[in-house]
């Protein structure tokens, strides 16, 4: 098992084998928690993000729609009032 060393800056560098296997790029996201007592790192995508903010919107109800076409969807979303829902 790779050992590392916490930087000055609280910096953590990923081995080269673990960055590889999980196919991480600069710039990616870590979603850093405790879990008995260990820091775990798990990738995260803002897709990931996106779609827990879209369940959570449905969950509350801040939706519209169903639309009986996609214009009535765009006449919506341009805050039109022709739009019909079925």
């Amino acid at each position: 098992m790779p050992v590392v060393r916490l930087g000055a800056s609280r910096q953590v560098t990923i081995p080269k084998g673990i960055h590889d296997e999980l196919g991480l790029s600069p710039g990616d996201y870590l979603e850093v928690e405790i879990q008995e007592g260990k820091v775990v790192y798990t990738p995260k995508t803002f897709v990931d993000r996106r779609i827990d903010e879209g369940l959570k919107d449905i969950a509350e109800g801040r939706v519209h729609g169903p639309f009986s076409s996609a214009e009535d969807a765009v006449r919506s979303l341009r805050g039109s009032k022709k739009a019909g829902k079925s």
